[in-house]
């Protein structure tokens, strides 16, 4: 598994389909097999990244999930 924001491999797992890069410090959750990034703020509510991202970069096979 790689994140597809910064390409480390330091993923750890939260929950079920739910991933932590420790690198860029973002969430990860897979569902339907594409990737969600979200950013967590310091009040702990996450903002979403997927904006950020083409499509095929959020493929989870292509990620290693």
């Amino acid at each position: 598994m790689k994140c597809p924001n910064c390409g480390n491999k330091n993923i750890g797992k939260l929950g079920i389909n739910q991933y932590y890069c420790w690198n860029c410090f973002i969430e990860l959750t897979l569902t339907d097999g594409k990737l969600s990034l979200s950013q967590i703020e310091e009040d702990g509510s996450l903002t979403t990244l997927n904006d950020l991202f083409k499509e095929s970069e959020r493929e989870a096979k292509a990620n290693g999930f």
